[in-house]
């Protein structure tokens, strides 16, 4: 990977205000860090930055860091990440990590395809591309900024393993080389569709119903214990309304309404 120039300055604000400000005057706040010397805030210019990214393959750049004022003339550093507005995608945060020219380090590469595959071609296949970004070691020099991967060969129903890709000379590749990264699968035909949409709606007309039949079994279940109008093991249940009747019959002696209660009797 070729080294690029880019110029840096120092921040003094590292605050979320100062962050806001410093984005607002078109500069963009960032952090060099390594095992040569303590981490350092810093700033760049928003527009530099961003022509560097514009032109370049990948996020993965190899920058010639000259920071003004500072005692060293040159710094080598790795864009190690990158913070983009969620919306707008503007660059919020720039993570620079220093390395040196003897030094191997480990990066994520994008792995990208060429190619169209003989499985999509001649026999209607879907490409199905599995892993976008490989782990990869090597010099700062020898670094690459992508990966690509020649499909054309690919039939159906076959795949490209991690450990089919010819790395680059002075780079290693690294985890599972099994790993399937690249394949040709054979698309779903409208039968197999329509039987796997009408297993989801089965399935979600099964927990309906049962949830219906939950609060359907709350009807008409057995009284609580102490409940009023419940009858006693061995006994019949009062009929309907026979509480209510009892209640409303008046005592023998009782004064109808609107008349006053006799007198006790003297003994």
């Amino acid at each position: 990977m070729k080294s690029v120039p880019l110029k840096a300055y120092p921040r003094t604000q590292s605050r979320r205000n100062g962050a806001r400000k410093l984005r607002a005057a078109g500069r963009v706040p960032a952090v060099i860090y390594g095992q040569q010397a303590k981490a350092q805030n810093i700033e760049l210019s928003a527009k530099e930055f961003g022509d560097l990214i514009h032109h370049s393959a990948s996020e993965n750049l190899l920058v010639d860091l000259s920071v003004e004022s500072d005692a060293r003339a040159r710094r080598l550093a790795l864009v190690q990440e990158i913070q983009h507005h969620p919306l707008e995608g503007d660059v919020l945060h720039v993570d620079f990590h220093e390395v040196t020219e003897n030094e191997k380090v480990v990066i994520m590469v994008p792995l990208e395809t060429s190619g169209e595959a003989a499985g999509v071609k001649n026999s209607g296949g879907v490409l199905e591309h599995v892993v976008f970004k490989v782990k990869v070691r090597a010099l700062p020099k020898d670094l690459p900024e992508q990966l690509i991967v020649d499909v054309s060969h690919l039939e159906l129903g076959k795949s490209i393993h991690l450990g089919d890709i010819k790395a680059p000379a002075g780079v290693e590749i690294l985890g599972d080389k099994h790993i399937s990264v690249i394949s040709v699968a054979m698309p779903r035909t409208e039968e197999e569709e329509a039987a796997a949409t009408a297993e989801g709606e089965t399935a979600a007309g099964d927990v309906e119903m049962i949830k219906e039949k939950k609060e359907g079994d709350e009807e008409g279940a057995a009284p609580a214990k102490g409940e009023k109008g419940a009858a006693k093991p061995g006994e019949k249940a009062p009929a309907k309304g026979a509480e209510k009747g009892a209640a409303a019959a008046p005592e023998k002696g009782a004064a109808k309404p609107g008349e006053k209660a006799p007198a006790e009797k003297k003994k």
